[in-house]
């Protein structure tokens, strides 16, 4: 089974590219780390790669990227993914900092890469807006989110967390409750991101920032149920549900046995 240890980056499509990067560094609070005709990168102030962003016709999350052991061979991982029926290849420098990825598709049609080295981008200069720690996790809607679950579990190594009812997956890769969530619904598509904050009073500011702006707050504060983080949900300019969290669960040593995934809605 592969191991994934983070998620990395997410891409995604925009058909304006200029108010994508806009709101990813005025609003969140991002630095623009590498820019071409078509393509942006937007990395913390640490310089991690979080967005990738395209030009292209349509809204959509097209891509994410997941961290492996240093040590991990592709080749290793190539005929792992085989035994599950994915085929997948190798490629070289997708994106800034990460020389090499494996590349394959997940069972809604997401590409899915893997990384196992990746390095700082940008220069560590100041940045405006919210200033988001990471990206915290990426929660998609799936006709079916019991088989998304069982294929990130026996092929990624993702744990459940938390269900609400039937419908509503919460999936771990480390200490963090979370990375990735699976809703049920008709339409294939991301249903929000999140991005990290340092604390409740990070939070504020950012809630502040968003009535300077005239930034409506679509939900939020709010205490949420799986995972107890405190969250507020705005949207963007392409109108995807971006939220902001602090204070997630976490799970840092589940060998003890005192965390026990359950139905969160008992």
């Amino acid at each position: 089974m592969i191991k994934v240890l983070r998620i990395g980056h997410a891409t995604f499509e925009t058909p304006d590219l200029g108010k994508a990067i806009d709101h990813y560094t005025q609003v969140i609070g991002l630095s623009l780390a590498g820019r071409e005709d078509n393509r942006a990168f937007l990395a913390t102030r640490t310089g991690q790669l979080v967005i990738e962003l395209h030009q292209g016709p349509e809204v959509r999350c097209a891509k994410l990227s997941f961290e492996v052991a240093a040590d991990s061979d592709f080749a290793d991982l190539k005929k792992a993914l085989q035994e599950h029926g994915v085929t997948s290849e190798e490629r070289n420098d997708s994106v800034p900092g990460l020389p090499k990825v494996l590349s394959f598709k997940d069972p809604k049609g997401t590409n899915i890469e893997l990384f196992r080295e990746w390095s700082y981008i940008g220069n560590g200069q100041q940045v405006l807006g919210v200033g988001a720690l990471k990206l915290g996790h990426v929660a998609f809607v799936t006709h079916d989110p019991k088989a998304m679950a069982e294929f990130y579990g026996k092929v990624l190594g993702f744990r459940i967390s938390d269900w609400i009812g039937d419908f509503f997956v919460f999936m771990r890769c480390n200490a963090d409750h979370h990375a990735v969530n699976f809703i049920a619904g008709k339409n294939v598509k991301m249903h929000h991101i999140a991005f990290e904050l340092r604390d409740f009073s990070h939070l504020q500011t950012a809630c502040d920032l968003f009535g300077e702006r005239k930034i409506p707050i679509i939900w939020g504060p709010v205490r949420l149920g799986p995972g107890h983080n405190i969250a507020a949900f705005h949207r963007d300019h392409d109108d995807w549900v971006i939220e902001l969290y602090a204070e997630l669960d976490q799970m840092k040593d589940e060998t003890l046995g005192y965390f026990d995934p359950r139905p969160w809605h008992r």
